[in-house]
């Protein structure tokens, strides 16, 4: 199994000279297993490239994973130019909005209405399949089993993780480490901190021992203290998880769009002075980067 990192940027593409060693788009996860499936995670702009890829294996069947859907995660769909070629198939899963009241195929479409683009979702020209999945529902794509878990972000989340041939991938999307709400103090922080280590055990038995697993970390220490509530994790919530599930290989992803590669690096080289690192190999994410499992 392949996987290649598309885009790796939070929130917002931002290209320019400051963002060349990371790369500035925003979240995309290319997945080919052994048998040549292709499944994609999420469509922020570093699909698009992608899509000019595909183009050369005509005609094109994929699968698509959105995690949620706010604009970084699917803003680069209108130019994934394998929806408008006749022949192509593409299955797209995700979640159902409940608080909306929306299908995954009418938030999609919608930004593809013509007061915000020229071509509207029903004047594409491949075949796509629109699919609500619940939490736990398995998804079978070739030798691919695909397991979604709902986890912390101010819209409904799916990580997605990835096993085939004995190898696993996960991925968190937008991912907040639960927090108590609650002061030491407080006659309710016990009993909300236990609840919170449960889902925290959740998580890491849904993906102990996981080969690779890309992980949100947009932020420093820090910086989380004032973004507490945003839906991101840090990098530190990142290594926790890393010990926690005893993960193999954990790839911090989702940057800040203000970090410059310079940052990025200071960044990467103090957590690589802890003295309390897990036994996992720790990486921040690069745009382009390939990982053979």
């Amino acid at each position: 199994m392949k996987v290649k990192l598309r885009g790796v940027r939070g929130s917002i593409p931002v290209p320019g000279p400051d963002t060349v060693k990371y790369g500035g788009n925003t979240t995309c996860i290319e997945v080919v297993t052994d048998e040549g499936d292709v499944i994609i995670i999420d469509g922020g702009s570093g699909i698009r490239t992608l899509g000019l890829e595909l183009l050369k294996q005509h005609p094109v069947k994929c699968t698509l994973l959105i995690t949620h859907t706010h604009w970084d995660h699917i803003q680069g769909l209108p130019f994934f130019v394998p929806f408008f070629v006749p022949g192509n198939q593409i299955d797209i899963y995700g979640t159902f909005d409940p608080i909306y009241m929306k299908s995954l195929k009418s938030i999609l479409a919608a930004q593809m209405e013509y007061c915000y683009f020229p071509v509207r979702e029903c004047e594409l020209n491949a075949k796509i399949s629109y699919n609500d999945i619940r939490e736990g529902q398995a998804i079978q794509v070739g030798s691919a089993t695909i397991t979604p878990i709902l986890l912390n972000h101010p819209v409904l989340n799916y990580g997605y993780r990835i096993e085939s041939h004995g190898k696993v991938f996960f991925f968190t999307g937008d991912y907040e480490h639960p927090v108590n709400i609650y002061e030491p103090e407080d006659d309710g922080y016990d009993d909300y901190q236990q609840l919170i280590e449960e889902q925290k055990g959740v998580l890491s038995d849904f993906i102990r021992g996981a080969d690779l697993v890309v992980a949100d970390s947009q932020y420093t220490v820090e910086e989380y203290k004032t973004k507490k509530g945003w839906g991101h994790g840090t990098h530190e919530s990142s290594i926790e998880l890393a010990r926690d599930a005893e993960i193999k290989k954990m790839v911090f992803t989702h940057h800040e769009p203000v970090r410059t590669d310079k940052q990025l690096d200071e960044i990467y080289e103090r957590l690589m002075r802890r003295s309390d690192l897990p036994d996992s190999e720790l990486l921040m994410a690069v745009e382009g980067t390939e990982f053979i499992l």
